[in-house]
């Protein structure tokens, strides 16, 4: 089950991705915003990374009008690695060697199928883990409040 959410800015392409999650039979959970009046990006970035922490969802997209603002919401909530990605090599990475659980993407970026691309990619690569999993051990210790150095 996926999270997705999203801002004022975000809304048309979340409708698009949206499309391509029932065509694909791809459950989610729509946490908002559902129309394109102002809607202030924290709010749907909590909602949709609570519903991964708590484990009712694997994970989340978040659109805004650029990704970041969004993304750096979503990365206030333990337990969430968010990656605003624009292009298909970071969405594939950070899945891969990161173990991001949310992708954020901004609406004023890139167009729809772009969008749909990096959410195929990042929802169709699984983490690499080995040499990858002491980092995202060493975020959580960040995350927790542990000096690394």
């Amino acid at each position: 089950m996926i999270s997705i959410g999203s801002d004022h800015a975000g809304f048309p392409l979340k409708h698009e991705i949206k499309k391509y999650l029932d065509e694909n039979k791809i459950d989610y959970t729509d946490v908002g915003c559902f129309t394109d009046e102002s809607f202030d990006y924290a709010i749907s970035a909590q909602m949709a990374c609570d519903k991964v922490v708590s484990g009712e969802c694997d994970k989340a997209i978040l659109i805004c009008g650029t990704g970041i603002g969004i993304s750096m919401a979503a990365n206030k909530v333990k337990g969430i690695r968010a990656a605003a990605c624009s292009d298909y090599f970071s969405a594939k990475y950070t899945r891969l060697h990161n173990d991001a659980n949310c992708l954020c993407m901004g609406a004023r970026v890139i167009g729809a199928g772009e969008a749909i691309e990096l959410v195929d990619v990042f929802l169709n690569t699984e983490f690499e883990g080995g040499r990858h999993q002491r980092r995202i051990d060493q975020i959580t210790d960040i995350q927790n409040g542990k000096k690394l150095y």
